[in-house]
């Protein structure tokens, strides 16, 4: 989150949020042009929904989480590409899971989920598909199908354009940085441009902003103070070496001499202490 606020575009995260979570119809037809399906409705849970689920504390904070009838439909824009994407993906999965039943309902009250990650490049190497979805399929015979109503779709950006549709095309190009151009990505520019002159919204940004430079900040203020106290370990631990060796080798007399540099440098190239 280092952009100034005025050159967001819908490829970053805030920007993304907001924009399909205060636009209830471009949501869903952005999941329609992805999924290739008509939608009758959706409803949006909350804003960035957030489940904490876990015995320590640690959640997931979705970008944009909506419910049909008996769907579930997360949609995540990831503009880093790590190895770790199918992981996250997994972790979603668990959370949403998590979410959707409380302690002792039967695991049959579970929705069908959809798991949508929008990628400035493929994740894959040696691939580029456009799209890639996964689902549940034996690997002995691919005919034979889990049926377990999951589903994980990753969007590449970068991927070949003529494997999708145009309007898919434009939306990736969209999504890449390009200019606008057909019917939905210009609805979507048009949001963004609304998105941009709500000064709440620069606030919003401005303050996450300075919250995550703030945790960064700590961060590294710990690892610098974790660094100082593993450097005082390991001298430590050194030392108490460096003073066995020398009771063994018939130097412990010589212990009560470290205050002379001299005499610790010497001790310590004669034991082949660091």
């Amino acid at each position: 989150m280092q952009k100034n606020y005025e050159d967001l575009t819908f490829a970053d995260d805030f920007i993304f949020c907001k924009v399909l979570t205060i636009n209830k119809e471009l949501c869903k037809e952005l999941l329609e042009l992805i999924l290739n399906v008509k939608i009758s409705r959706i409803e949006y849970v909350e804003d960035q929904k957030s489940v904490d689920m876990t015995y320590d504390g640690k959640g997931v904070r979705f970008d944009v989480y909506v419910e049909d009838d008996d769907t579930v439909y997360d949609i995540e824009m990831q503009t880093s590409i790590t190895v770790d994407i199918p992981k996250r993906i997994r972790y979603y999965q668990g959370m949403i899971d998590l979410n959707l039943i409380t302690a002792g309902e039967s695991y049959k009250k579970l929705k069908k989920t959809f798991i949508i990650f929008i990628c400035l490049k493929s994740p894959f190497d040696g691939f580029n598909l456009p799209i890639y979805t996964f689902s549940e399929i034996c690997e002995q015979d691919n005919r034979v199908h889990l049926n377990d109503d999951t589903v994980k779709i990753i969007i590449n950006a970068a991927g070949d354009r003529s494997l999708v549709s145009q309007e898919m095309a434009q939306f990736l190009d969209y999504v890449s940085g390009n200019a606008a151009e057909g019917g939905f990505v210009k609805k979507l520019d048009m949001a963004v441009d609304v998105v941009k002159t709500k000064k709440e919204l620069e606030v919003e940004y401005m303050t996450l902003r300075m919250k995550l430079q703030e945790e960064r900040e700590e961060g590294r203020e710990e690892g610098r103070e974790e660094g100082r106290l593993e450097g005082r370990e390991e001298g430590e631990s050194q030392l108490v070496k460096l003073i066995n060796s020398m009771i063994a080798g018939g130097d412990g007399d010589k212990i009560a001499l470290f205050g002379e540099p001299e005499i610790l440098k010497t001790m310590k190239q004669k034991y082949g202490i660091n």
